[in-house]
């Protein structure tokens, strides 16, 4: 972490709650291939994270999705905004969430309104909705220059790591 400055105040980074792909691989297990995230751009512990994705056809998946128009699986979009979830998670819960992990329960009202394709950049804003104990619920929205590409309802529960 950076160092606080004079009195109260931190540096721009801190208070904006930014995290680079080190700082993430820190709070989440998740490693490639499966880590679709790259950046955490925005997070308010208990209220919202917004993180960043840059595709590339370098991918593992647009081998085979599909070799001659590459698109990437809305599966994996779903995903990334699941990982955004679960930094805000781990960063609302501080050290509470040492040794656990942030499980998928449900997706709901998930929708892909545009594909997703090498070179483009994913912006993905989630934010609670609401938790009760281990359980979470969060509304997600993706874009791309701009444009909502996917957007889905999704919830959550905190395990032990067995």
């Amino acid at each position: 972490m950076t160092e606080k400055k004079e009195g109260s105040e931190q540096t721009a980074t801190q208070e904006l709650g930014s995290f680079d792909i080190m700082q993430i691989m820190e709070m989440i297990p998740h490693r490639y291939p499966m880590l679709m995230i790259d950046r955490i751009r925005d997070l308010v512990p208990n209220e919202s994270a917004v993180g960043l994705k840059n595709v590339t056809i370098n991918e593992g998946f647009f081998q085979g999705h599909f070799p001659r128009q590459p698109v990437m699986p809305g599966v994996l979009i779903v995903e990334s905004m699941a990982q955004t979830a679960a930094v805000l998670v781990v960063q609302t819960l501080e050290g509470s969430v040492a040794g656990k992990l942030v499980y998928f329960m449900s997706i709901d009202s998930c929708r892909f309104r545009k594909p997703v394709e090498p070179g483009d950049q994913l912006e993905i804003k989630v934010s609670k909705q609401r938790n009760r104990g281990p359980f979470w619920k969060f509304s997600g929205e993706v874009f791309v220059a701009g444009a909502l590409v996917a957007e889905a309802t999704f919830s959550a529960m905190i395990r032990e790591d067995t």
